[in-house]
């Protein structure tokens, strides 16, 4: 037979409201307790959320999931929806040029990776990040000359709110 033990603890307390709100949270007269009984638990949180697919398998690729898109001497948006993104594949220059990606809102604009080709060499460069992107932001690539490309792969990874998308 287990024990039943009283815990008085402010920290678990203000745990409890700040996670179960709709249970009006720890309430005066309450008391939280222990025991020392065994109880299993089982994790329904994912089929719960109706999302039963493993992590790893929700960021595969697929037809549908995946945009390209081949950057060269010009910029181009490539994702304009909020979100997290994967962004992955290949900066290719035979000669001097800068290529990079960067994210804006319109107004200003941020550098978040660049590539720099010198003149009469040959670069090649793999890539592979995640950004995420707020309400009028933008992810762009830019290629400066015709001596520079990217070709780049997207593929939405979760919504804004963090939550995982299915191939």
């Amino acid at each position: 037979m287990g024990q039943e033990f009283i815990i008085k603890s402010p920290a678990l307390e203000d745990k409890i409201n700040q996670l179960l709100p709709s249970q009006g949270g720890f309430q005066a007269g309450v008391d939280l307790s222990a025991s020392t009984t065994v109880i299993p638990i089982v994790d329904l949180t994912e089929t719960a959320e109706g999302s039963d697919v493993r992590e790893d398998l929700q960021t595969a690729l697929s037809f549908n999931s995946i945009t390209s898109n081949f950057v060269n001497n010009t910029t181009t948006s490539i994702v304009v929806t909020t979100g997290y993104y994967r962004v992955f594949g290949s900066y290719t220059a035979s000669s001097s040029n800068t290529s990079q990606f960067e994210l804006t809102d319109g107004v200003s604009t941020k550098v978040i990776l660049l590539f720099r080709c010198g003149s009469g060499n040959r670069l090649q460069r793999e890539y592979d990040f995640v950004v995420f992107l707020a309400a009028g932001q933008s992810l762009q690539a830019v290629s400066s000359t015709s001596t520079g490309s990217l070709d780049v792969a997207t593929r939405q990874i979760a919504d804004i709110n963090g939550n995982l998308i299915d191939p």
